[in-house]
């Protein structure tokens, strides 16, 4: 594969999408003013969203007379549905226009996520947060998708990073939020609060749809039975070597890392009878790290490459998780989470901007794949931790966790050496 010569480790696009980008300056300049921070506020909800369930999850135990365990399942439901979505998703961002599918997406949101407020038992809730998850899969892989329409790979990097910035403070929001609400509210109020939020964000995004140019609207008609294409879709992309590769590494990397990140204010809870508000406030300081990441991504790339960078964020994952599982004073959480942040960033930021280039001329689809295996991964990892936690405790959970994410960016290090190896030697 081809590299460029102005940044570590980037490829360049093919030659129909660099006819694309061959103007990429205008290009840029042509998108209505917002339309990138619009996507990036959809991302901060859908983050709450996707987050705000840990810190609830022993008040929901306590509420529901459930096992830690079994009142993970409101994750697992939203996980396994979010992935799966994405099959649906992908080639409907493709067909119908990206920017157009996340706006609509925001206002499904908004009717699920007040269907988890309302819910009478825990099965409902669980049913309503499986709902959740399906439409909050048209949020996040669609945006990353339609930037990588619109803008060039070499200047990707750090745009996707800010983007994620809504992301990442979601996340951060998410825990804080539940956590709050646990000790000092009902835990309904997270849901609705959310619910509103997305009925605002899908009428901005419809708003700033309608002034996108031409080129930013655009859709691939095909022809056909929906699903086959949708089949024929995936079976392209999963035809190539790398995005095999990027998938298995995504999904592996979800299992791992946010298996046991789910448990890490319940673990701070127990083991250092802080209350849940508290623990909420220490694990918000992932996001801080990624947030510091998305800020500093073009000095990181600049300096460690896409090799480098998975390799330092996989290692800074497993010696935050050994710290925060295994240290006897509540305190060495601070910075645990925080470097755990920073390196969880390091390494999935290198595998989204792998996503939006293993196949171009299908990027909706590719990046659907990408999120879905990212999600399926998170609720298999969910699910067996879930089911360990009564054997292993949360401190075996977490060890666990950091050890398999060391393992899988060191191997995915080192094959994204190889491939930039064999690309100078094509040069």
């Amino acid at each position: 594969m081809p590299i460029t010569s102005n940044a570590p480790a980037l490829p360049v696009e093919s030659s129909q999408q660099a006819s694309v980008h061959s103007l990429d300056s205008p290009v840029e300049l042509a998108l209505p003013r917002g339309a990138i921070l619009g996507l990036s506020i959809a991302a901060f909800a859908s983050g709450i969203s996707l987050r705000v369930t840990d810190a609830l999850l022993p008040r929901l135990a306590s509420d529901f007379s459930l096992s830690l365990g079994e009142a993970a399942h409101v994750i697992t439901a939203f996980a396994v549905a979010y992935g799966f979505a994405q099959l649906l998703f992908g080639p409907m961002g493709d067909r119908f226009g990206k920017y157009r599918v996340v706006a609509w997406g925001c206002i499904a949101c908004a009717f699920t996520t007040a269907a988890c407020a309302l819910a009478e038992s825990f099965d409902f809730l669980v049913i309503a947060r499986t709902v959740a998850g399906a439409t909050a899969a048209s949020i996040i892989p669609l945006s990353m998708a339609w930037i990588g329409d619109v803008i060039s790979y070499e200047r990707r990097q750090p745009i996707l990073a800010r983007f994620l910035i809504g992301q990442i403070l979601g996340l951060s929001t998410g825990v804080l939020f539940g956590g709050y609400a646990a000790d000092h509210l009902h835990w309904r109020t997270p849901f609705l609060t959310i619910a509103v939020a997305f009925v605002a964000i899908g009428i901005l995004l419809l708003a700033i749809n309608r002034r996108l140019p031409v080129h930013a609207k655009h859709v691939r008609h095909a022809q056909g039975s929906a699903l086959n294409r949708m089949v024929h879709e995936f079976v392209q992309i999963l035809s190539i070597p790398w995005a095999r590769i990027v998938l298995f590494t995504v999904f592996a990397e979800g299992a791992f890392l946010y298996g046991s990140f789910a448990f890490i204010v319940s673990h701070v809870h127990q083991f250092h009878g802080m209350s849940l508000a508290s623990s909420g406030q220490v694990v918000m300081l992932f996001g801080m790290g990624g947030l510091l990441f998305a800020l500093t991504a073009r000095q990181f790339v600049h300096r460690l490459g896409e090799s480098g960078l998975s390799k330092w964020g996989g290692i800074l994952v497993f010696c935050a998780f050994l710290v925060i599982a295994l240290a006897r004073q509540w305190w060495w959480s601070i910075p645990a989470c925080f470097v755990a942040g920073l390196g969880f960033y390091m390494l999935h930021n290198t595998l989204q901007i792998n996503a939006t280039q293993m196949a171009p001329e299908r990027r909706g689809a590719a990046v659907a794949a990408f999120a879905a295996c990212f999600f399926i991964g998170q609720s298999l990892g969910v699910a067996v931790d879930g089911a360990l936690i009564s054997r292993i405790a949360t401190t075996g959970v977490i060890v666990v966790g950091g050890i398999g994410v060391l393992v899988l960016s060191l191997n995915f290090s080192r094959l994204k050496a190889q491939q930039i190896q064999v690309g100078n030697g094509r040069k």
